[in-house]
């Protein structure tokens, strides 16, 4: 009987160790917004995540290569877990923006760039823009926030060659992923890629595999394209939803005082999750149960 072990959490998920060398990613029902995870869980969260994942993965197969090896996980876990290979992962979390919002537009106020990467004069929130760009950042501890880097830094951290391959890889599956999302009325404005090295057993030739989670709403923003209207933040299929409430009135949360976020009230808690089921809906096709 293949047994496990719990090796590390994250803010959403938990990682386990098969006893036959394979990992076992659980996606909890957690849910984090600016750098705390948050008291009250999002129901169906961690089975919507997974789905997606593996749906994403399978439209991508042909893009670039994944970890998934199996979804036939343990019982306790069923329908919230996958079976992964073990990679050396890359310390760079890999960010393809299609549209300028979040951080991204932060740093162009400020610089008239993101990640120095020069940008026209006159773009607001929500600009489409001339082309997608590769925004990579740092992986944070949980806690604190990742830090936008340039592509010049993440060729010191892993190598120019592994540099460049991975922003080929990022903005070819986000080409690829924004295709299929327009085609259902979504925006993939932007979204978050993580890579390892195949470098263990009998296919450790150093492949860039894709990783982790993918194109789900807490790595990705995905905005209804028949209400997409350029200069205000845009409505979306992420949880924003609670970032918003977050940072309302109704909350009595103060972003700047260092205190973590209260709990979340029910109406917000089914909402976000009505949120989570209907980009897994409309992005897939097929209906949730």
């Amino acid at each position: 009987m293949t047994t496990y072990a719990h090796i590390a959490s994250g803010k959403v998920r938990d990682l386990y160790e098969l006893s036959d060398g394979r990992l076992l990613f659980v996606a909890s029902d957690r849910i984090s917004a600016y750098d705390f995870v948050l008291p009250t869980p999002i129901p169906d969260k961690g089975r919507v995540l997974t789905a997606m994942s593996i749906w994403w993965f399978e439209q991508l197969a042909d893009v670039v290569p994944n970890h998934l090896l199996s979804t036939d996980v343990p019982a306790e876990f069923a329908g919230r877990a996958m079976i992964c290979e073990r990679l050396e992962m890359l310390p760079v979390e890999c960010i393809a923006r299609g549209y300028l919002t979040g951080s991204g537009l932060a740093d162009y106020k400020r610089t008239g760039a993101v990640s120095g990467i020069p940008l026209p004069a006159g773009l607001v929130d929500g600009s489409r823009l001339p082309h997608p760009l590769f925004t990579p950042s740092t992986k944070a501890p949980i806690g604190e926030h990742d830090e936008n880097i340039s592509l010049a830094d993440v060729e010191q951290t892993i190598g120019a060659a592994a540099a460049d391959e991975i922003k080929r890889l990022t903005l070819a599956a986000y080409g690829t992923a924004e295709e299929i999302a327009r085609q259902r009325g979504i925006i993939l404005a932007d979204t978050k890629f993580e890579f390892g090295r195949r470098v263990a057993g009998e296919s450790g030739d150093g492949t860039i595999v894709l990783a982790d989670e993918v194109l789900t709403p807490d790595s990705s923003r995905f905005w209804p394209a028949a209400q997409y209207e350029p200069g205000r933040p845009q409505p979306s299929y992420d949880k924003q939803y609670v970032r918003d409430w977050l940072t309302s009135s109704a909350s009595g949360w103060d972003k700047s005082s260092g205190e973590p976020p209260p709990g979340l009230p029910e109406d917000v808690v089914a909402k976000t999750r009505e949120k989570y089921i209907e980009a897994y809906e409309r992005l897939t096709g097929l209906a949730w149960s």
